[in-house]
């Protein structure tokens, strides 16, 4: 216990009773003090009823490895909000205002996230007609007055194939005062839909989260399965999904390298770069027979196993996969024009990072070491230690280049894992999840931390279900990447985050 939180380790569970219920100025006050004492938020939900709410929310704590749990039960519909000296939990705030009908009083951004309506009828913090709340995107922009001051409207349809977003920039010239992103239209109700659970559909959902992260979501919900079930993966299912999410890991990093280089116009290595994106999902394709890592992953191991033939013919397409990337990648940075393209675009500070509380490569690329790998350890991580790379200007050039030393780490780390593939089975027999419960996971995906918690009722069902993609985290950070900057720098500034829009809307 630290003052009104429960600590808690990564992948456990403990008690609802062991977690005080505390009054609300004493809940907002522990993680005020918490997030000044180098905690940060990291999931923040309710529990709607017709007469109150719960509140939970989870913190974590680099330093000490450690996570951490309070809880409160709201009985007026109005709370102070945190926004202003805590700008992490702003969106989390207006998530909760969303979908319990809590107001959060001098919030500097109150606006609906996802334009649903409230899970319970008649809890409504914004006091519109139900009609208007399904209409998405409805609402008022912030915007800038003055001489020469335009507006630039951006989607929700885009060109190409991609998922809908609305973006709005305020601007004066080719100059980008602010960017306001509008997201919710690909909102599936994916967390309203997990209550009552674990349904036989339950991991198909979580693996379709975030399509392009199967592996990342998949692993987490198998550990708070297992948390729940009390019960211990064996060692070569451990390294089964490590391997798994570092080939996501490397699929996914791959296309963006060759993203990236597409947008500032430098063919070759977007070219190589989309095909090798695709060796790489081939790869985890040997593994369960789908390119995206569907089924792969189950509660208490994993369904498919590898033969000594599958790691040998994996560990030559992966050396011939660092041999073609590698050339790629090199093409790249050696080109003049590219890197006066890269360098200096789209900075974030390390203090907004911090602020904003960003995960992943981008909080990475600010100078932040942070990695759930490392931080929190999990499954076969707990064995091994994956070095972090960072980088310190923030821009599209360090976003780029965290990308590119990741990869080369998940290869090795892929490599050594094959070659000492431990003996033994690949799944544990499973058992209904304990009653009454909290469950905690935090995996890292290819974009960053993802986390899911769990809680059960009295007959071991899902009471709530929360997911927090890393884009819930990272969207505010291309935003304020935005600022000062020229508009037409926003596609390659998107594409050196991209974030998933069905990722955040759930």
């Amino acid at each position: 216990m630290i003052g009104s939180l429960r600590t808690i380790y990564n992948g456990s569970s403990l008690p609802l009773a062991d977690i005080p219920e505390v009054a609300s100025s004493e809940f907002l006050q522990s993680i005020f003090d918490a997030v000044d004492q180098g905690w940060r938020v990291v999931s923040y939900f309710g529990i709607p009823a017709v007469a109150e709410t719960s509140l939970y929310c989870v913190l974590a704590h680099r330093a000490e490895s450690l996570l951490a749990v309070t809880r409160t039960c709201a009985k007026d519909a109005h709370l102070p909000s945190l926004a202003t000296l805590c700008p992490q939990v702003q969106l989390f705030e207006r998530e909760i205002a969303e979908q319990c009908g809590l107001i959060f009083a001098d919030h500097p951004w109150f606006k609906p996230v996802r334009f649903h309506r409230p899970i319970v009828a008649g809890r409504d913090a914004w006091s519109r007609p139900a009609d208007e709340l399904l209409r998405v995107g409805v609402m008022d922009y912030f915007q800038v007055a003055g001489a020469e001051v335009h507006e630039v409207a951006v989607g929700p349809v885009h060109a190409g194939i991609i998922e809908p977003g609305h973006f709005r920039f305020q601007c004066h010239g080719e100059e980008v005062f602010h960017l306001e992103i509008s997201l919710g239209y690909q909102h599936r109700g994916i967390e309203s839909s997990l209550l009552g659970g674990p349904h036989p559909r339950t991991l198909q959902v979580m693996e379709s989260a975030a399509g392009d992260t199967t592996i990342g979501h998949g692993q987490a919900y198998c550990m708070v399965m297992e948390a729940l079930a009390g019960i211990k993966v064996p060692p070569r299912a451990e390294v089964l999904r490590g391997v798994a999410l570092e080939l996501e890991r490397l699929a996914n990093h791959a296309g963006d390298l060759g993203a990236i280089a597409g947008d500032v116009g430098y063919l070759p290595t977007a070219s190589f770069c989309g095909r090798i994106r695709g060796d790489f999902l081939n790869m985890t394709a040997v593994l369960c027979g789908s390119r995206f890592g569907r089924g792969l992953l189950t509660p208490g191991g994993t369904i498919f196993d590898l033969t000594r033939e599958h790691c040998d013919d994996l560990l030559k397409r992966l050396q011939e996969a660092r041999r073609d990337l590698t050339g790629a990648v090199e093409l790249l940075l050696n080109t003049p024009s590219v890197m006066a393209r890269l360098e200096g675009t789209g900075p974030v500070s390390q203090e907004s990072a911090v602020e904003l509380g960003l995960v992943g490569p981008a909080a990475r690329a600010c100078g932040i070491k942070q990695d759930v790998r490392n931080d929190y350890p999990f499954g076969i991580y707990r064995m091994t230690n994956l070095p972090v790379a960072t980088a310190f200007d923030g821009d599209v050039y360090s976003r780029t280049m965290i990308r590119w030393q990741e990869v080369q780490k998940s290869m090795d780390f892929i490599v050594e894992q094959l070659r000492q593939l431990p003996g033994g089975g690949h799944r544990t027999k499973t058992v209904p999840c304990a009653s009454q419960r909290l469950a905690v996971a935090l995996t890292e995906g290819w974009r960053g931390e993802i986390c899911h918690v769990a809680i059960t009722d009295d007959l071991g069902r899902f009471a709530r279900y929360k997911i927090v993609d890393p884009s819930f985290h990272n969207w505010q950070g291309l935003a304020m990447a935005l600022r000062g900057q020229q508009i037409s720098d926003f596609p390659l500034c998107n594409k050196s985050f991209n974030l998933s829009y069905c990722g955040f809307d759930l």
